[in-house]
């Protein structure tokens, strides 16, 4: 019993429901946020359901400034940007809505403008969090639209330095969103392609979460049932993007894929970072082309772990009945076997695969890998990608 040690975080409150965009005053008031700074991407700002939710605050008269210069893959001169439209308005908080970019940039924003030490030193590497001047912090209400990072349940925020083209980690338990509202039906219409990359997000996290090395029990019981959810409604959302239910059992497996990876992520993660920094892909559907090989890579590790996995989630067939469900999920929704399905005209020298692998096993994610994941492990894994050989 002595090696059952661990530390255990878990979310935050979640006003989760059909409809509840409408608490979004009375969530700003709760908080104590005065004049909050709408972050979101710059699609969604001119949806409709972006006017629909900013017409919420008009008509509570809730002063707020807008903010959507953000990157599917948000770099720190996004980031630079964005502190900037903050400090001049002179707000207190920030709502970051929209997929994981928004979440992530609109938590940044909140938490850097008010350091002296530039973003890098707040890696998530050891205690680097402790630098920061937690009173500094302003307030976050996250409200997420896609069903993929949960990042509004998170404690870190990704974002690419645009000097060396890698991505960061950036971690603070005070970039935990104080209120989520977890709304599905600001999810409904979604593009397909956003659908199917932000679900196998979804269950890249709860795969990953499940299968790292540690003793965490209550993060395995979330990442099963959400491996669960994901497999049971993804399909049916990306069949039919009004499928309120549907939708809303793909918004709780985010959330639950979030709260389960502090536990640990993997091969899966580290190798679709540098391809993202790089070639800026959409991260979840890069995770979506690297998962069947990372599977097969760590197989003597998770084989028994899988079959149960495979048991609960009703798929017969143990791990190799499991690997084939992930296939079979994967052609479903459209996503490419192999990278060069991903990224158009992909040519890839043996100088740029060495410095994919030298990244990828650097990345903070590849601790959490069951096999130790190597720089010959990586550039095999980035080889069988490439060429579709599982």
């Amino acid at each position: 019993m002595t090696k059952l040690i661990s530390k255990w975080n878990y979310p935050t409150t979640v006003r989760f429901g059909a409809g509840r965009i409408k608490e979004l005053p009375d969530v700003l008031d709760a908080t104590g946020i005065k004049r909050p700074l709408f972050v979101t991407d710059p699609g969604l700002a001119k949806l409709p359901v972006v006017a629909s939710t900013l017409k919420i605050l008009d008509d509570a008269k809730v002063p707020y400034g807008v903010f959507s210069e953000v990157k599917p893959n948000p770099v720190d001169s996004n980031l630079t940007a964005g502190i900037a439209v903050f400090k001049k308005g002179k707000h207190d908080g920030v709502i970051a809505f929209g997929g994981g970019s928004a979440l992530d940039l609109g938590k940044l924003i909140a938490f850097q403008a008010g350091q002296a030490r530039p973003v890098w030193d707040f890696e998530d590497i050891g205690d680097w969090w402790t630098r920061a001047n937690s009173d500094a912090i302003a307030p976050i209400i996250a409200v997420p639209t896609t069903a993929g990072t949960g990042s509004e349940v998170g404690r870190a925020g990704v974002i690419t330095n645009e000097a060396t083209h890698t991505k960061k980690v950036i971690f603070h338990p005070k970039l935990l969103p104080a209120i989520v509202i977890a709304d599905p039906e600001l999810s409904v219409g979604m593009p397909g392609f956003i659908t199917a990359g932000t679900g196998m997000d979804a269950l890249a996290h709860c795969l990953e979460a499940y299968c790292a090395p540690g003793y965490h029990p209550m993060a395995d019981g979330i990442a099963v049932e959400g491996v669960r959810l994901v497999f049971e409604n993804l399909p049916k959302a990306f069949a039919n993007g009004k499928d309120l239910v549907a939708r809303a059992h793909m918004m709780s497996a985010a959330a639950m894929g979030a709260a389960a990876f502090q536990k640990g992520l993997g091969a899966i993660h580290s190798l679709s970072h540098p391809i993202g920094a790089l070639y800026d892909t959409h991260h979840g559907m890069t995770n979506a082309v690297f998962m069947p090989y990372v599977l097969a890579f760590n197989r003597d590790a998770i084989e028994a772990r899988i079959a149960r996995l495979a048991a609960y989630c009703g798929i017969k067939g143990g791990f190799d009945g499991f690997a084939k469900a992930v296939i079979k999920l994967r052609k479903e929704l459209k996503v490419p076997h192999a990278l060069p399905g991903l990224i158009k005209g992909l040519d890839m020298d043996k100088k740029r695969k060495g410095l994919i692998a030298d990244m990828a096993v650097v990345d903070p994610t590849a601790g959490g890998n069951p096999v130790k994941l190597t720089r010959k492990a990586a550039l095999t894994l980035l080889d069988n990608a490439i060429a579709g050989t599982v």
